[in-house]
């Protein structure tokens, strides 16, 4: 149980820190904003080592080549598009909501694409899949809230271009992925 711990805080740092960034981009952040994301992410990341595991060797090859450069690609697309809301001199700061459609579901994949080839490791070992990603559902969701509270103590402080800082934010991790996975 201790290694599903470690491996599921590990796992869930992604959408930790994204939940922080999507924070920011909320005016007042509510209940379901929080929910959406915990579930979303939980769920993202506890089926992935489940895809993962099921999978093998057939498409795990390409998404251990490529899943970094695809979660770099999406982390920096959304975070892209938020500086550039943010900086722009007519006041309209980005004020989408994260929580919602597309956004939700693009953040939710990329932060998981890490959880997939960890199923697809935990495949060759002898282990519970079924424990490790209940744990991992329920502590992404868990560090997901809470990444959110922060991030909306944080926006509260610093005002309405934080749409900026969380878009940084998110380019910055995907930046993260890429470097990982490249110097490993």
């Amino acid at each position: 149980m201790i290694e599903c711990v470690t491996i599921a805080v590990a796992l869930a740092m992604d959408a930790f820190a994204v939940s922080v960034a999507g924070a920011l981009f909320l005016e007042r952040l509510r209940a379901r904003h929080v929910f959406r994301f915990a579930f979303h992410f939980g769920l993202f990341q506890g089926l992935m080592p489940i895809l993962g595991w099921l999978s093998g060797r057939s498409i795990s090859a390409w998404v251990m080549a490529w899943g970094h450069v695809l979660a770099f690609v999406l982390l920096s697309g959304v975070g892209l598009k938020a500086v550039i809301s943010g900086l722009r001199q007519d006041g309209e700061v980005f004020r989408s909501d994260p929580t919602r459609g597309w956004s939700l579901v693009l953040l939710s994949l990329a932060t998981s694409l890490d959880a997939f080839a960890v199923g697809v490791s935990v495949a060759w070992i002898d282990t519970n899949i079924w424990r490790l990603a209940l744990t991992v559902a329920v502590i992404t969701a868990a560090l997901s809230a809470l990444g959110m509270g922060i991030g909306h103590k944080v926006g509260a402080v610093f005002g309405q271009r934080v749409a900026v800082f969380g878009g940084l934010l998110l380019i910055g991790l995907g930046v993260k992925i890429l470097v990982e996975h490249l110097t490993s």
